[in-house]
């Protein structure tokens, strides 16, 4: 058998699934998603993203084996929040083929087409607010948890089928040996500056998460509304997320600031669970896996910046710098080797420039792809 399979049952749902593991057996890199993760993200009725729109998944089979994946997807919120009429693709994988790919593209452009769509952009699994786009820059290391991974080749593919850059994506590099610690002298100066003006500082309460997972919402979404492609977060998607957070949430890195109370800006860092996760076969927690993930917590020797936003109207005031103060000093106390600040807009320039001055590197580049249907 060879040509595209449209997937409508569980056993095709897990080869989708499984397919990257066969992908990637040859690369130390390759960090395996957790299947009964991606299983209920992929399911409508399992995910609240399936609420208000829809994902399409084909296979491709070349003499009888799975040579590729992609997902097509229509993200009905974000359309309406910005007023576009925008397809988009996720979860691509594919063996070094130009056939195999173009046939994948084809067949999700034209689902996309189906369903209104009048541009394809990606890759997003299934949206900006989840891991997404493909790296270009920086293969020489595993990527940190909830980040994208992909083969090399992936980009020659892109271009071959007239994908264009859209925008690039960076996560910094900021290690132990190299941070400027200026924040960190500067702290106390700023957070007196702040508490003058009924501005504090302080851990979330994981005891009370439900509480301040609903107030964080409001901050990401006010923080982020100029951002490329985003979208706001509905009630049970940030739930779904803060729930799924909730195993590997260090109070310490999860940082709430406020204004008389009220929130207006945080930070949320957490542990690279992929150093665990690279070790457990084919992304299946049980029957060993689970004890892994538990056991080698303290292990890991890296944490993932993975947002931090502040309210516009307070903004410049040293909250930001306060936050990495913070988390810089966090990372030393636990004896960890350092951070990745991901992913951070290309143009972006505050928050570029605010990481470069304390000696954050570039290290990777990841790249959204467009082109019109």
């Amino acid at each position: 058998m060879t040509g595209i399979v449209t997937v409508n049952t569980k056993k095709q749902l897990k080869a989708f699934i499984d397919f990257p593991h066969d992908l990637y057996a040859d690369d130390s890199n390759y960090v395996p998603e957790l299947f009964i993760a991606q299983r209920d993200l992929l399911t409508p009725g399992k995910h609240p993203f399936h609420e208000h729109s829809k994902v399409q998944l084909f296979l491709y089979y070349k003499d009888n084996a799975i040579a590729g994946r992609i997902a097509a997807i229509l993200n009905n919120n974000h359309n309406r929040f910005n007023n576009t009429t925008d397809g988009f693709f996720g979860f691509f994988e594919s063996t070094n083929d130009l056939t195999v790919a173009l046939a994948l593209f084809n067949e999700a452009e034209q689902w996309l087409l189906a369903q209104g769509a009048t541009t394809i952009i990606g890759p997003v699994n299934p949206t900006t607010n989840d891991p997404c786009g493909m790296l270009i820059d920086g293969f020489d290391k595993p990527p940190l948890a909830m980040m994208t991974y992909n083969k090399p080749y992936y980009t020659s593919l892109m271009e071959a089928m007239s994908l264009k850059k859209k925008v690039d994506l960076l996560a910094w590099d900021i290690s132990k040996e190299e941070v400027d610690e200026r924040p960190l002298l500067l702290e106390e100066r700023l957070l007196s500056r702040l508490r003058q003006k009924n501005i504090t500082i302080r851990p979330v309460r994981k005891k009370d998460l439900v509480n301040e997972a609903k107030q964080v919402r409001e901050v990401y979404n006010a923080a982020w509304d100029k951002n490329l492609g985003f979208v706001p977060m509905t009630d049970k998607e940030f739930d779904y997320l803060a729930n799924d957070l909730k195993m590997v949430l260090d109070e310490q890195f999860c940082l709430i600031a406020e204004h008389n109370g009220k929130q207006i800006g945080f930070a949320l860092a957490i542990p690279d669970i992929n150093q665990i996760l690279i070790k457990v076969r084919r992304g299946r927690l049980l029957p060993t896996g689970i004890f892994k993930l538990l056991f080698n917590m303290k292990k890991v020797n890296r944490i993932r910046v993975l947002a931090l936003g502040v309210n516009k109207e307070y903004r410049k005031l040293g909250i930001e710098a306060c936050f990495y103060a913070a988390i810089i000093k966090r990372t030393g106390e636990r004896k960890m080797k350092g951070a990745e600040a991901s992913w951070i807009l290309e143009h972006n320039e505050m928050m570029n420039k605010g990481i470069e001055s304390i000696n954050g590197k570039v290290y990777k580049r990841y790249r959204i792809y467009e082109k019109p249907l």
